[in-house]
């Protein structure tokens, strides 16, 4: 079992992540939702169309269904001189015939008549007796219809596996009669928060005592990402209420995360803890990362357990690094797109090789291009956080990040 002596003997965080996809195998278990609950969540299965949107052509304007032909040559000068034989009401189908020289009133969303193959807008219309028309200007077949199938066509597959589920996807869904989805169940996350020094955050610490910050921003953390948070409230610096509450977080849910106390002596009861939870255990006990260093990371009989730092920068940084990415893959999710920007850098990053610093950073545009400001302020300091934007991660080999250079800022929402 890891001791103390190991505790910097590091990895880094791409050895990390490796190591523990090694050994853990993430398993998607599916759950069907209505659409009313569906926004946000992750797709465990293809959908594909049932059927043809739309089902029947259909104007796309106010106006006259015709036979485009009947309009060629028309013009305000020498309008074509049509007679209109009905009107397709909304909602209904428009069995009235239309012979030549011969158009239908019709609305935006009604269906046309067979033999009708465009519209013309009205406003291109004026009226020339009681049931006639002239038509000012003339028109291509097809120009104004809303033909079958051309939003989707019948066994499309209009949404994929492990995209979240958008207001317009279920809007789309609704379209096409789909009122039940197949998606990936929320992987349940414990937070375990540690320390006899740790007090709920409704509570006004005495001297020595600190609210609890990582329970909430870690559970909120979860949500973000599509996962659903279990809290196991705040244990004491007690090693049996530890291995109880491990024990009982990791039989519930499907990752663990416990956010330990800063000194060498509780995280050496952490490790040994989150060590007895099962097989394998601990695989990583430090890594490279600044803030974040005495982090671990452990596999218990199946269920990713986590060890942060207590302080909720570190916890955070750590969090983003490692837990996001297993929830994801639980969630069977596809990799997020457009959450990182370029940007120039204002003023230098100082670092050190072979450790891989995360830096909040604050965004501003000049004349079309992002400007990144590093946060003042120790970098454990919760608020440099909340003031920031995102992050700039400076490589694990480099020597820190000079003012000008073009950085990727990781955003935070």
């Amino acid at each position: 079992m890891p001791t103390s002596s190991e505790l910097f003997t590091v990895r880094t965080p791409q050895q990390a992540q490796e190591l523990l996809m090694q050994h853990f195998q993430p398993v998607v278990r599916a759950e069907s939702v209505s659409i009313g609950e569906a926004l946000g969540r992750v797709l465990a299965a293809n959908v594909a169309a049932p059927e043809d949107l739309p089902t029947f052509r259909r104007s796309t304007v106010d106006g006259y269904a015709v036979s485009a032909a009947d309009t060629y040559g028309a013009s305000p000068g020498l309008p074509a001189l049509l007679t209109v034989v009905g009107e397709a009401t909304m909602g209904q189908m428009a069995d009235m015939g239309m012979g030549m020289g011969e158009a239908v009133l019709v609305h935006t969303g009604s269906a046309l008549p067979d033999d009708a193959d465009a519209v013309v807008m009205v406003e291109h219309t004026q009226s020339a007796g009681q049931q006639e028309i002239e038509v000012m200007r003339p028109i291509a077949a097809g120009e104004n219809v809303f033909q079958v199938g051309e939003d989707v066509r019948r066994g499309e597959v209009i949404l994929r596996a492990g995209q979240p589920i958008r207001p317009q996807d279920v809007g789309g869904l609704a379209a096409l009669g789909i009122v039940n989805v197949l998606v990936a169940q929320r992987p349940r996350v414990g937070i375990i928060s540690t320390g006899d020094e740790i007090v709920p955050p409704d509570h006004t610490p005495h001297i020595g005592q600190i609210r609890d910050v990582n329970s909430v921003a870690l559970g909120a953390m979860v949500q973000q990402v599509g996962g659903l948070p279990v809290f196991y409230g705040i244990v004491p610096d007690v090693r049996a209420r530890l291995v109880e509450t491990a024990a009982r977080a990791k039989a519930e849910c499907d990752i663990v995360v416990l956010s330990a106390g800063s000194s060498v002596s509780y995280r050496d009861m952490s490790v040994e803890v989150i060590h007895g939870l099962g097989q394998p255990g601990v695989l990583v006990h430090g890594v490279s990362v600044k803030p974040g260093k005495p982090t671990i990371i452990a596999l218990a009989d199946g269920v990713p357990v986590f060890g942060l730092p207590g302080n909720p920068v570190s916890a955070m940084t750590i969090f983003n690094l490692f837990v996001t990415p297993i929830i994801r893959a639980l969630l069977g999710a596809s990799e997020r797109g457009a959450h990182r920007v370029q940007a120039r850098l204002t003023r230098n990053i100082a670092s050190v090789t072979g450790r891989e610093d995360h830096v909040q950073v604050t965004l501003e545009q000049r004349d079309g291009v992002y400007w990144a400001t590093p946060v003042a302020g120790k970098p454990n300091q919760i608020f440099t956080m909340v003031r920031a934007t995102g992050v700039v991660c400076v490589p694990l080999n480099a020597n820190g990040i000079t003012a000008g250079e073009s950085v990727t800022v990781r955003l935070d929402a």
